[in-house]
């Protein structure tokens, strides 16, 4: 009789092992390859509730550095390498991806997604021909931040659209480095998406464009010269010590910690400072429009973080699954329960701004859906362009150019060489890049 029972419990055992191991072997592990941003470490937190929903999944997460989440991202994805099945990417890599093949599209959403609910220019910005090629994970423009306590203290008011030789005047007033405090903070770190992003769009608003109209390179023009002498001035009179290896991380952590009188950059980086869970200052942040200089347009950008899948995933149905939760109505929800209606993800959906919970929630709301209304990717310059993009160009070779060009302004900015050096070098290669890609013949 116990050799029976044991029998028939090796027996169950057996089919119980072999049953797990089915289980095992029948669940799906997606790489998720996305940037080390705030929202989207909560992401990564909160994404145990989508395993809970989807047992069969398991999510494996590679959270890098943008620099090198790009780099990483953009080699797999035209080697064909297949390391990742859902990637973090943005509004230029979308429609050039699509164009190649590379990415899955989202053609057939659920209707509880809403996909009209999605603000139509960020909705746009990742459409290829009439087809949405990523969705929004969070959606921005660009904003001066500042200390209101700073600013009263000093009796400065600042205009509905603030000027950048106001700025500069701001700057000088408030810099004190005797006590950590800086007159401004601004991206110095190279890279394309990095120092780039935000010199792109003060050299459009200096009058500056990246290509005329037959593609030549125009960074070397007296509009160029202007906004990078200012921006190199800026930062060596007014900035803090090391600039050129501070990217968007770098000086969110120098102002939340106060550290910073003022700060040009993206409207998501308002959820993050006024957060008291993550910023010293929350109480003292003030918002305004980017500044202007002598052209009132390109000075805010438009980019969208967004989730894409590429064409070489074995999982493409798990993976869209997973980026159709990770940018839905009940995703933003979920954060809201979680870390308050503050840190919801902003910029991607109508339904956020109608929410009284987030309006309440998030001071900033309303200069953030602003600036992205009216951030034109097409009428951006003084002189007509070629391109698409406001902070950078939409071609395929800009990712190699804008990094390129990144760290020649870096090098200006550390003394390495004068700003005049610095733009004569990046006109000559980005020249050489364009010529032997066929644009021109010259």
């Amino acid at each position: 009789m116990d050799k029976a029972r044991f029998a028939i419990g090796a027996a169950g055992l057996t089919a119980a092992l072999l049953a797990t191991t089915a289980g095992a072997q029948a669940q799906t592990t997606l790489t998720i390859a996305t940037v080390n941003n705030g929202d989207m470490v909560v992401m990564q937190k909160l994404s145990s509730a989508f395993e809970e929903q989807h047992p069969d999944i398991k999510l494996d997460w590679v959270v890098l550095e943008e620099n090198v989440l790009r780099q990483r991202v953009t080699t797999d994805i035209a080697t064909k390498g297949g390391q990742f099945d859902v990637m973090t990417i943005g509004t230029y890599e979308t429609p050039i991806w699509a164009k190649q093949g590379w990415l899955v599209p989202f053609d057939n959403l659920p209707e509880g997604y809403a996909v009209d609910d999605i603000l139509k220019p960020v909705r746009e910005a990742l459409t290829y021909e009439g087809k949405l090629y990523a969705l929004p994970f969070y959606a921005e423009s660009s904003m001066l931040f500042y200390r209101k306590d700073l600013f009263k203290e000093a009796g400065i008011e600042v205009p509905d659209q603030p000027k950048w030789d106001e700025v500069k005047g701001w700057a000088d007033k408030l810099n004190k480095p005797g006590e950590e405090q800086y007159g401004i903070c601004l991206r110095g770190k190279p890279g394309w998406g990095e120092n780039m992003a935000f010199v792109t769009t003060l050299a459009n608003t200096f009058g500056g464009r990246l290509f005329n109209e037959q593609w030549e390179p125009q960074l070397d023009s007296d509009a160029w010269k202007k906004a990078v002498t200012f921006y190199v001035d800026l930062l060596k009179e007014d900035g803090p010590p090391g600039a050129s290896s501070n990217g968007f991380n770098e000086n969110l952590a120098l102002f939340s910690t106060g550290k910073c009188a003022m700060w040009v950059d993206a409207t998501v980086a308002a959820g993050l400072l006024s957060n008291p869970a993550n910023s010293q200052v929350a109480d003292e942040v003030g918002f305004a429009k980017a500044p202007i200089a002598s052209w009132p347009k390109g000075a805010n950008w438009l980019w969208a973080w967004s989730l894409g899948v590429p064409a070489t995933s074995d999982s493409v149905d798990a993976a869209k699954t997973f980026v159709e939760w990770a940018t839905s109505k009940d995703y933003i929800k979920l954060v809201a329960d979680k870390e308050g209606w503050v840190a919801a993800p902003p910029g991607t959906r109508e339904s956020t701004y109608a929410s009284q919970d987030y309006m309440k929630a998030a001071p900033f709301a309303e200069e953030t859906l602003a600036a992205i209304q009216s951030a034109d990717p097409v009428n951006t310059t003084e002189e007509p362009k070629p391109y698409s993009g406001v902070q950078y160009a939409g071609i395929p070779e800009f990712q190699g150019i804008g990094t390129m060009v990144g760290q020649m302004i870096a090098a200006a900015l550390t003394g390495q060489m004068s700003v005049d050096q610095a733009l004569q070098s990046a006109q000559s290669s980005t020249e050489r890049t364009m010529r032997q890609a066929g644009y021109f013949d010259k």
